[in-house]
């Protein structure tokens, strides 16, 4: 099966807004290379550490929102 990773990555930053507290971090339980996929698009700042969230960058926050209302909001 061929996967497309540019909709995984839009699901997992979409899931990751559900997640988000003090303002823009979310926790990073999701898979990751997924997590690394965002950082590389510049939506997450650098996800390696030992925190247990990850931060979005102000691109990703808003992407992420959007995302998550085109992927869960119903009409």
């Amino acid at each position: 099966m061929d996967i497309d990773t540019d909709r995984i990555d839009d699901a997992v930053l979409a899931l990751l807004w559900l997640g988000i507290h003090d303002g823009a971090h979310a926790w990073k339980s999701f898979d990751w290379d997924a997590i690394d996929r965002l950082h590389t698009k510049g939506l997450i700042h650098d996800p390696v550490g030992r925190a247990k969230s990850v931060v979005f960058t102000p691109d990703g926050l808003a992407r992420s929102e959007q995302l998550f209302q085109e992927l869960f909001a119903k009409c």
